[in-house]
């Protein structure tokens, strides 16, 4: 994959906020946390893992999940300590959820069940870009028989692919996690899963079930 484009545009975008919560959730000094930023963006890492991975098919819509995850990963792989998955999910989600992303998923909460969406959604399901991509994802679309919403249910994925060719498979829960902050901050629906491959799951099913009128506020 190219550096230029998507992969050098989220580099823009979340590169700094990366580097603040190594001192908001880790402790680093500012000063350790600029040399992990430093030596995280030029060979070996986060260019070089964009390098090793395989162009995008342009309807793919899961390349940004991708490009996060080299991005993580990166950060990771310069930490002075290998961290735990606890911390690695407050640091992943404390870094992608800047006030840019959250209005982006505010945005996309307004269009979520749309017929848009549900088309683009079964459009998915029929490509199994996984098939030809390693580091894509392999879906099927589940509606939900009452009308409530649907599950999204995958059986094969990209983040698992290039997290275990790096050695950080066990670190995988912790981007799955962000999947409910992402519906939270959208707005419309309400996230459910059981499973997870990184896990041991038989797949990852993301559920998105329709808040009912008057339950959009972030619930305790």
């Amino acid at each position: 994959m190219k550096y230029t484009g998507m992969p050098m545009g989220m580099w823009t975008l979340f590169s700094k906020s990366f580097e603040q919560n190594l001192v908001t959730v880790f402790g680093l000094d500012r000063y350790l946390a600029g040399t992990v930023k430093a030596k995280a963006k030029p060979k070996p890492k986060y260019k070089e893992i964009i390098a090793g991975l395989s162009e995008f098919e342009k309807a793919d819509r899961f390349k940004m999940n991708i490009v996060n995850c080299a991005l993580l990963a990166a950060f990771v792989l310069n930490m002075p300590e290998r961290p735990d998955v606890e911390r690695l999910t407050a640091y992943y989600a404390g870094s992608m959820m800047t006030p840019a992303m959250k209005w982006f998923c505010r945005k996309s909460g307004k269009s979520k069940f749309t017929e848009k969406d549900i088309s683009s959604m079964k459009a998915a399901g029929r490509s199994r870009a996984a098939d030809r991509n390693p580091y894509s994802w392999n879906m099927e679309f589940l509606p939900y028989p009452d009308g409530s919403g649907y599950e999204a249910r995958f059986t094969a994925c990209g983040i698992c692919t290039l997290m275990r060719e790096l050695g950080l498979y066990d670190l995988v829960p912790a981007m799955c996690r962000l999947d409910y902050t992402m519906a939270e901050a959208g707005g419309t629906s309400d996230f459910f899963r059981e499973y997870t491959l990184a896990s041991g799951g038989p797949y990852c099913d993301c559920g998105y079930k329709k808040k009912r009128k008057g339950n959009g506020r972030k619930r305790k």
